[in-house]
């Protein structure tokens, strides 16, 4: 029977990758797509109004205050028991209260287009009504979430079933990106090319429901609410709100201290890079969540332990491949990517060097969160989360004042590395039971990793003149840091790395 459930997870694993994986790539390539669409017709200045409003709109979805991971978590177990009953009665519930955060979203994304833009120093040739206008359109996605999808997403996420999201969103991304890049050809204004890209949320909108409806037949979306199952919402809320905070925050201080869009603009080009790795390693993570909520839900301790300390090395040999890679070649990537444009200078070695920092703080406490939330620990971790924001707040605004840029980095850098200090002593003792030890070591391994292939890599010439280029001195660099981490980890966590081993041999065999 282990043997059973032990596969029958695995399966789930591999489609939700496989799905995952084809989505996640499609969006890197967009996301390299979009903005140098942006940077090339519209300029520095609409490509920075573009990403601040979508990021103050990413803090409205507050109003959602952790409903999403409430309801997943609350879904676990009568899913696993296939109660139709009980499942119907949190859906029901979690509807209720999708359509109430629906309208009190709505209403303030009407309060953010009217006041944004005495935020910002106007584009070149934009008024008042053309900002309000991109705000609306950029916060119609979100309605159509609250009120259509929310639910079926929660469902399908608890019932390991996020390969359908993966492809949902795959037509999403790829019919959004195709009609902006050809739109802009024609440099449309660009409040009309936003609002004709709302065709790809319909598109993704109705995949999904008809999906879920024949998925789920039984399930009755009008059952009395279980609102008493939905109780861990508020503590949920705290996770959330670090993520918005994480994610949105930076270009949020950037337009409110700063007022300067072509700075706003820089960020985003090496933020995409950092967004486009995290991007793909949420890959390996996809679905992994609610495998594990599974085995916490279920008692199976040594289950839990060996899988959980087996995926943390995988996990950390990847970042480590993945950041060491970034580290040597980000720089000369924003170079060819900004090639000929020419309102703002894009090349800055410090902003390379702490984007790409931040972002492996930022994945290095990855394991550890998806625990938090596979074991629905969000009461327990909501202050720890609430002193990560502020610490992104109170370091990061005074710092932004004088830094600019630099300024906001310092401010991630301080909050990740709290949290992820933080959370290496919590889940040890509240969740595997096994000693941070672990994973400290595997934390010095990479350390001592990345500053051989930083050594190696600073004697090669590296100067590529063109996407070609970069992309075979991106492959020498990563034989370099494959070769490396494989030798130092299976050194180090020889029963880890084995176990892996055997395990991509199974699949194979498959």
């Amino acid at each position: 029977m282990n043997n059973e459930k032990k596969n029958s997870r695995t399966a789930n694993f591999l489609k939700n990758s496989s799905a995952t994986f084809l989505y996640q790539a499609i969006l890197l390539i967009s996301g390299f797509i979009t903005p140098r669409v942006m940077l090339t017709f519209y300029g520095s200045e609409i490509n920075g109004l573009v990403s601040s409003v979508a990021q103050f709109v990413g803090y409205l979805n507050l109003v959602e205050a952790g409903l999403s991971a409430a309801t997943i978590y609350a879904l676990y177990k009568p899913l696993a028991d296939n109660d139709i009953t009980a499942i119907s009665a949190v859906v029901s519930a979690a509807k209720k209260f999708y359509y109430k955060s629906g309208y009190l979203f709505l209403g303030l994304i009407a309060v953010l287009a009217m006041a944004y833009p005495f935020f910002i120093d106007m584009p070149k040739g934009m008024g008042h009504i053309d900002v309000l206008i991109i705000v609306f359109i950029s916060g119609f996605a979100g309605v159509v979430d609250l009120f259509t999808l929310a639910k079926y997403r929660a469902l399908l996420t608890a019932d390991q079933k996020t390969y359908i999201l993966a492809v949902s969103s795959t037509v999403y991304v790829v019919l959004n990106t195709a009609i902006i890049a050809v739109m802009s050809m024609f440099r449309l204004d660009i409040a009309l090319v936003k609002g004709i890209a709302l065709l790809a949320v319909v598109v993704r909108t109705v995949i999904l429901v008809i999906y879920c409806k024949k998925k789920y037949p039984k399930i009755n979306y009008s059952e009395k609410p279980n609102y008493d199952a939905l109780s861990k919402r508020w503590d949920a809320l705290f996770q959330q709100l670090l993520g918005v905070v994480q994610n949105g925050s930076p270009v949020v201080i950037l337009t409110v201290v700063t007022r300067d869009l072509k700075l706003i603009s820089i960020y985003t080009v090496y933020n995409m890079v950092i967004a486009g790795l995290n991007s793909l390693l949420s890959i390996f993570i996809s679905g992994l969540s609610a495998s594990f909520g599974e085995v916490i839900a279920k008692g199976e301790q040594k289950t839990l332990q060996k899988a959980y300390s087996d995926f943390e090395t995988a996990y950390y040999v990847l970042i480590c491949i993945i950041y060491s890679i970034a580290f040597i070649m980000i720089l000369p990537f924003v170079k060819i990517y900004t090639a000929g444009v020419t309102d703002t200078n894009y090349l800055n070695a410090w902003f390379g060097f702490l984007f790409v920092l931040n972002g492996l703080l930022y994945n290095i406490k990855t394991p550890q969160g998806m625990l938090v939330l596979s074991a629905g620990l969000y009461k327990e971790t909501r202050y720890r989360s609430l002193a990560q924001a502020v610490l992104i707040i109170i370091v990061g605004v005074p710092l932004t004042f004088k830094f600019g840029v630099i300024g906001i980095l310092l401010g991630l850098l301080a909050s990740n590395l709290y949290r992820a200090i933080d959370l290496l002593f919590f889940i040890p003792k509240y969740v595997t039971k096994m000693s941070f030890i672990h994973t400290l070591k595997k934390w010095f391994v990479m350390a001592f990793n990345i500053a051989a292939i930083f050594l190696i890599s600073s004697k090669l010439p590296i100067s590529p003149d063109g996407y070609i280029t970069w992309a075979l001195w991106a492959v020498i660099v990563a034989v370099v840091c494959v070769v490396i981490n494989l030798i130092t980890f299976t050194i180090s966590c020889k029963g880890n790395m084995g176990s892996l081993f055997n395990r991509i041999l199974s699949i194979i065999k498959r």
